[in-house]
């Protein structure tokens, strides 16, 4: 016998139409119902649509929200001796911060239940750079979860198919449907994984810039603000940096690359900006949940954070010893005059790495380990005409007309302003605690 459903999707889908807010119970029956397939994808889609159009409430977004996580199982630590944090970034292009943080701040006393995702279009994904380690797994039942954060201290792998599999759905609704931009959505995607995944306490790297998914810095902060209320409501301490992605961070962008330059870093090398970012991540997330007693910066130092990264990386079965894998093939791209750098844009670079191979334009498609562009020279450094700008690598050599297409003009030589100082946002653009 077929269930009564409570509710029709056209009088939800007419009363965000018509800029009404959704009750709870229309907004509880309209996730269950999609998850549940009583919903067609063409009615969320319009549904989506109406909420990128007239937008929610805070009530409402909190409700689908809960909603989201209710579709599916919640996770729980209570078993650890360590109090759990994580951290969450919308992405960029080269963000690697994910690999040399986890096992700092691991190596500080916290536990780092790290769920991570697949990249799409020109930002790259954590599992996917990690995956460019011979034998690393992703993909880990909760039991070994938990024995890995037991041993180690972190984990980073993919979420299981349990954990919010309404968001699964609507992540790839919303994808196809260009309603991929609105704030409620985005909101709830990423907290109802965060959330679900039962960590105690969680710093969110909201970036903003050419590069990043929200460029426009007052849509981030809006976005931060929404993510850390529902955070807190939710019972997790919560706060939010809006940090800068007008430029790549870091010196690659690829997954192997990537990979390399996280080593770097962990070693106690690595560009200034991935070492900064990194440390301030760690400070914000061990002050979260009160260890003050230890500074990150010390742990990256006195190799107690490479320490944990090879344990971490061999209990998911690779071998942190093991080559990286290299691409086939690499071209130099030059500077064409001589000058300062005054301006890189990030997107660019993303776009130009994602052709090369180092990202795919649909959900599924295979990566390449070694595509993907190291950067020699970024805004301040001087460069003489000729000098290299960039090295783009790549499995298949076609790829590089179409990379180099997207790097035209995606960076501006000059002479320095009068004052000494380029035009380009701070690393921080804003904390936000509420």
């Amino acid at each position: 016998m077929s269930q009564v459903e409570a509710f029709s999707a056209a009088e939800v889908i007419a009363a965000k139409r018509d800029r009404h807010s959704l009750t709870d119970p229309q907004i509880d029956w309209v996730i269950d119902a999609y998850t549940r397939g009583a919903v067609a994808d063409e009615q969320m889609s319009a549904l989506l649509m109406a909420i990128l159009l007239n937008g929610m409430e805070s009530r409402e977004i909190s409700r689908w929200t809960d909603a989201m996580i209710n579709s599916g199982e919640r996770m729980s630590w209570s078993a650890l001796t360590r109090p759990t944090v994580d951290k969450h970034s919308t992405g960029g292009v080269g963000d690697k911060i994910t690999l040399p943080l986890a096992p700092l701040v691991a190596a500080c006393g916290a536990a780092v239940p790290q769920l991570s995702g697949r990249g799409l279009g020109h930002t790259g994904g954590t599992l996917d750079k990690l995956e460019s380690i011979p034998g690393w797994r992703a993909s880990l039942s909760n039991e070994e979860m938990l024995k890995v954060l037991q041993n180690c201290g972190a984990v980073i792998c993919a979420a299981g198919a349990g954990l919010a599999p309404a968001d699964k759905k609507l992540y790839a609704l919303r994808d196809v449907t260009a309603t991929v931009e609105a704030i409620p959505l985005i909101a709830s995607s990423i907290m109802s994984k965060k959330i679900a995944e039962g960590t105690s306490a969680l710093v969110l790297d909201v970036k903003t810039g050419a590069g990043a998914f929200m460029s426009d810095p007052q849509k981030a902060k809006e976005l931060a603000h929404v993510m850390v209320g529902l955070g807190k409501r939710a019972g997790v301490k919560t706060i939010a940096l809006v940090t800068a992605m007008d430029i790549p961070l870091g010196l690659t962008a690829g997954n192997a690359l990537e990979v390399r330059e996280s080593v770097e870093v962990l070693a106690g090398g690595g560009p200034a900006d991935v070492i900064e970012l990194t440390v301030l991540l760690a400070r914000e997330m061990l002050e979260i949940v009160g260890i003050t007693n230890v500074d990150p910066a010390d742990m990256l130092k006195n190799g107690k954070a490479m320490d944990v990264w090879r344990q971490m990386i061999s209990a998911q079965g690779g071998d942190p010893d093991a080559k990286l894998p290299t691409a086939k093939e690499n071209l130099v791209i030059t500077a064409p005059s001589s000058g300062t750098i005054l301006s890189m844009d990030a997107m660019k670079v993303g776009m130009a790495a994602w052709r090369l191979g180092a990202g795919r334009s649909r959900q599924g498609e295979a990566v390449q380990a070694g595509a993907g562009i190291q950067i020699h020279a970024k805004p301040g450094d001087v460069v003489a005409a000729g000098a290299p700008l960039y090295t783009l690598h790549t499995d298949t050599p076609a790829a590089f007309t179409r990379a180099q297409e997207s790097l035209t003009n995606s960076v501006t030589i000059g002479d320095l302003p009068k004052d000494g100082k380029i035009d380009r946002l701070p690393l921080v653009v804003e904390r936000i605690t509420d």
